[in-house]
C-alpha cells in the first residue's frame, strides 16, 4: 500500500529532484502493429553482467500496457539536438505520437533516427515503485553514436558539459 505525500514534503521533494541531471530517452514499444512510445528521464544501467537496465513508467501510462503485453522496449537515448523529439513524445497520445515522426524497426522495436545509443531490451520484471512502475530490462541489443547527450536538469533541457582539468 502507498501513502500519498502531501504538502511541504511533496513541494520539498519536487524542488531537490528538479537539481538533478538525468538523461533523457524514448521508450517505445509496439502493439498490435503499431508504435507507442513515451519520453522518460527516468532510466539508468542495472547491471553489466547479464546487462540490464531499469525504466520508471507512470503506472497509468498507455506505454506500460503495452510493453507488459509485449515483453518488450526500446530504450531511445537521445542527443542533444533532439529536445524537439523529447517534448514531442512526452505529450499523450499513444500511437498517434508516431503518426508524422520517423522510425524503423531495430530488434522489432521502434527505432528513432539520430540517437546517442539505443537498447532492444526484453522485459525481465516488474516492480511497484509508488505512482510509477519499475521494468527490468534484459538488454538484447545496443548501438552508439558519438555526440552529446540530452540531459533535463531544472525542468529544462541541455547537454552535458566536460570539466576536464579541474580538480
Amino acid at each position: 500500500m502507498t501513502t500519498r505525500v502531501a504538502g511541504p514534503l511533496r513541494t520539498a521533494f519536487r524542488e531537490a529532484m528538479a537539481f538533478v541531471c538525468s538523461p533523457v530517452a524514448v521508450i517505445t514499444t509496439k502493439g498490435h502493429g503499431l508504435p507507442y512510445g513515451t519520453t522518460v528521464s527516468a532510466f539508468t544501467s542495472l547491471s553489466m553482467d547479464p546487462p540490464m537496465v531499469l525504466v520508471s513508467l507512470d503506472r497509468r501510462s498507455q506505454l506500460l500496457g503495452v510493453v507488459r503485453d509485449s515483453g518488450a522496449f526500446g530504450v531511445n537515448i537521445l542527443g542533444s539536438a533532439q529536445a524537439g523529439l523529447a517534448a514531442h513524445f512526452a505529450r499523450k497520445g499513444g500511437a498517434g505520437k508516431f503518426a508524422d515522426v520517423v522510425w524503423y524497426d531495430d530488434s522489432g522495436l521502434p527505432r528513432l533516427p539520430g540517437l546517442a545509443g539505443f537498447l532492444g531490451c526484453r522485459v525481465a520484471g516488474l516492480v511497484d515503485g509508488g505512482d510509477h512502475i519499475v521494468v527490468l530490462g534484459d538488454v538484447v541489443a545496443a548501438d552508439s553514436a558519438p555526440g552529446t547527450p540530452l540531459t533535463y536538469h531544472n525542468r529544462e533541457f541541455g547537454t552535458h558539459v566536460s570539466l576536464k582539468g579541474v580538480s
